[in-house]
């Protein structure tokens, strides 16, 4: 896509924007909504400097913290995600890599999960390398997460303990042992559109199959604690311009949608979204899920209009 192509979606009326990504999903992807829950199996003690996140030792915050959750306490959890309708459970750890010890309890409970429960399981454990992940994928894991965040220039003013390079590394580590790969990043942080568009584009390079977009919710004791919120117009342009971009992969709106969007999250599934999170996030709490099922209802009688 042209430079100039792309500058004129960045300025093109909202309502022009919005109908073209809509028709974008509509032609590539159809009616399918997917929706997963996830579990923070580990909580806190993170020695990376990520600014925006509450779990990192660098900040003061008052998140519950707590080691690697029991085989059992994971295996309740995805139960639960069975039972309230999603596709897909994901496992998330805080930190960088796992203890030997802790990646095998994730295994097992993989292993058992798969056996007994019948859920698609993914997981988000940090920068694992390929050997670790094979014994995820051997285990019946079928996707890795691992957002990139933003785009590679702005990625250096929000990490300071690791790169770039080092997240693109271990999102091709995963699709080189024949994982589905999930990996998007945050919106809100600052960033420029040419940061989001780069962002787009370095995810289409890397051919994701799912791509979480989350907005910041700027959390007190965190270095990113007063940066002023993003607009609800710029999270649903920033969602067509993704979909205008990446065409046939999942866009999932994830943590941030209910206080930047409020009101208008069927939108976001008019600007090209076909999945979302529910069930709540790592450390902020989300809607309750009637409410969700309901917004899920209008998205699917929008989507059939």
């Amino acid at each position: 896509m042209e430079k100039e192509y792309l500058d004129s979606l960045i300025n093109l009326p909202l309502p022009e924007l919005l109908s073209l990504a809509n028709k974008t999903r509509k032609e590539h992807l159809g009616s399918k909504l997917e929706l997963c829950s996830i579990i923070n199996a580990k909580s806190g003690y993170c020695n990376q400097d990520c600014k925006f996140c509450a779990q990192s030792t660098h900040h003061s915050t008052d998140i519950a913290t707590h080691p690697l959750k029991k085989k059992e306490e994971i295996i309740k959890a995805a139960k639960k995600a069975k039972e309230i309708g999603v596709e897909k459970f994901g496992i998330v750890t805080s930190g960088n890599c796992l203890a030997p010890k802790e990646l095998e309890e994730i295994i097992l409970a993989i292993s058992q999960i798969k056996e007994e429960i019948g859920i698609v399981v993914c997981a988000s454990l940090g920068a694992l390398k390929v050997e670790e992940l094979k014994q995820l994928k051997e285990a019946g894991l079928t996707r890795y997460h691992h957002n990139i965040e933003t785009s590679e220039r702005f990625y250096k003013q929000i990490v300071s303990t690791h790169d770039f390079k080092e997240r693109v590394d271990t999102v091709r580590a995963a699709k080189a042992v024949g994982l589905e790969v999930c990996s998007g990043g945050i919106i809100g942080m600052g960033e420029t559109w040419q940061d989001r568009i780069d962002m787009a584009f370095a995810l289409k390079e890397l051919d994701i199959d799912s791509v979480p977009i989350n907005i910041l919710v700027p959390i007190k004791g965190t270095s990113l604690e007063n940066v002023k919120p993003i607009s609800c117009s710029d999270v649903i342009r920033t969602l067509s311009i993704f979909r205008v971009i990446l065409k046939d992969k999942l866009i999932k709106i994830a943590a941030g949608r209910e206080s930047a969007l409020g009101d208008f999250q069927g939108l976001g599934f008019m600007a090209g979204a076909n999945g979302m999170l529910i069930g709540g996030y790592l450390t902020v709490k989300g809607r309750a899920l009637e409410a969700d099922y309901k917004l899920i209802e209008e998205v699917k009688k929008l989507w059939d209009e």
